[in-house]
């Protein structure tokens, strides 16, 4: 999926910091940037990056994620790049003999959300991609984040795992609702609007014959009924379907003559 919007960029809010201990490849940390500025988190630190830094690979992977990787910080041990930061998540998925709170994404983005919104600094920790974080590490965390993923299978690449925490984080102060339509410039159709219609069509199937025999109309007309009901109609949709009504009912008035006279013309060849 592709979407920038250069105005919305320059107007993020204050988000936690990502710590990256030990990261392998330049191309990770490319593609970490990418994912933690779809995320709106633009604080990268790099604890002793094994390919150095800069880097021109990251520049590469990152897809135009410069505003992270213009201001990445680099610190020669895990505890220098944590100081600044008052709570620290270390995100693992492997369990470890440390007695700490652990959350899931979803959970830690909740409390993180309160802790910012209290002026207090919150670093997001992860390990290097084929070993993850060591206990010295995660001893200098607060929580330890770990998802609820197939026990089977949880192992994440390191933009990956960085992008579910950040997606979470975003999603925390997200007031988006979880289902909505876009109606277009009419807007939703209003209770009369689609009264109207749904008067009209019945008047046209009773004329088609549709609602037959008489005796099941009631619930025919009620499951029809609620086809549009269901639909959230706009008010151009429903004007529409009345233009629809209308060609039908047309086309019926004008078919109407040339197919009886059709069959009169059928009966007297068969006579």
């Amino acid at each position: 999926m592709a979407g920038t919007n250069a105005r919305e960029i320059k107007h993020l809010p204050p988000a936690p910091a990502v710590i990256l201990v030990s990261p392998q490849l330049g191309e990770n940390i490319g593609m970490t940037a990418r994912a933690m500025l779809n995320c709106g988190l633009t604080d990268l630190r790099l604890v002793t990056p094994k390919q150095g830094w800069p880097n021109p690979n990251a520049v590469a992977a990152a897809s135009g994620a410069d505003r992270v990787l213009d201001q990445v910080r680099v610190f020669q041990t895990t505890r220098d790049a944590v100081t600044d930061l008052t709570r620290v998540y270390a995100t693992t998925a492997r369990p470890r003999d440390l007695v700490k709170e652990v959350m899931t994404p979803r959970a830690a983005a909740a409390a993180q959300r309160a802790e910012m919104a209290a002026g207090q600094g919150v670093g997001l920790l992860f390990g290097p991609e084929r070993t993850g974080l060591e206990n010295e590490d995660l001893a200098l965390a607060d929580v330890i984040v770990t998802a609820p993923l197939n026990p089977g299978y949880s192992s994440l690449n390191l933009a990956q795992a960085v992008l579910l925490v950040g997606y979470e984080w975003w999603t925390a102060a997200d007031a988006t609702p979880p289902r909505q339509l876009d109606h277009g410039d009419s807007g939703p159709a209003d209770k009369a609007e689609l009264f109207a219609y749904l008067d009209r069509l019945d008047a046209a199937l009773d004329r088609l014959g549709f609602y037959h025999p008489p005796e099941k109309r009631p619930g025919m007309r009620r499951n029809v009924h609620a086809i549009f009901q269901r639909a959230q109609l706009s008010g151009q949709e429903v004007r529409t379907l009345q233009g629809i009504v209308s060609a039908f009912l047309g086309a019926k008035l004008k078919r109407g003559p040339e197919a009886l006279a059709a069959k009169q013309i059928e009966s007297e060849e068969n006579a």
